[in-house]
């Protein structure tokens, strides 16, 4: 095998692994599923540390409000979010039904 067909070798299973690293990281289905996810996560996360910025009274606001200077880009855009969203359970009910 010359140095040629080696690289010719090398080049077509790395394009074969790039190609399957991506499918696996950006374009496969599974990748929105994990995605909202993990989005569902951080809001549940914001909406027990935040609980008044929805009207819902909390005595845990008042020392979590020591964590907005970290997270008010998160902030901002969950906040967003769940007033766009018609609801946490619909969302979470579209999973399940397609």
């Amino acid at each position: 095998m010359t140095v040629a067909d080696r690289i010719a070798a090398y080049r077509e299973i790395l394009r074969e692994w790039l190609q399957g690293l991506y499918h696996g990281m950006i374009s496969h289905p599974a990748y929105e599923k994990i995605e909202k996810e993990a989005e569902d996560s951080e809001d549940a996360f914001l909406l027990a540390c935040f609980p008044d910025a929805f009207g819902i009274p909390s005595p845990v606001s008042y020392y979590t409000a020591e964590l907005l200077p970290y997270l008010e880009d998160e902030f901002e855009a969950w906040e967003r979010r769940l007033w766009d969203r018609d609801s946490y359970l619909e969302r979470k009910g579209q999973q399940y039904h397609f």
